[in-house]
């Protein structure tokens, strides 16, 4: 989840969104954003998909699976 932890961290900051302001587009609180940027939690499918869909990118890039 390594690379996950830094593309999540990428994208939000080329986007100059906040953890808080992720974190309530997404429905889950800042320190959930938080344990998923410092690779210290596993996110849910459907939280992926949420990712990756607000940051129009696939799941395999955010997984590391493509570039």
């Amino acid at each position: 989840m390594r690379i996950f932890a830094e593309r999540l961290k990428e994208l939000r900051n080329e986007q100059n969104i906040s953890i808080l302001q992720l974190g309530k587009l997404l429905g889950v609180s800042d320190a959930t954003i938080c344990r998923w940027e410092n690779g210290n939690a596993d996110i849910k499918s459907d939280n992926l998909i949420a990712v990756a869909k607000y940051f129009n990118v696939t799941t395999d890039y955010l997984l590391g699976l493509e570039n």
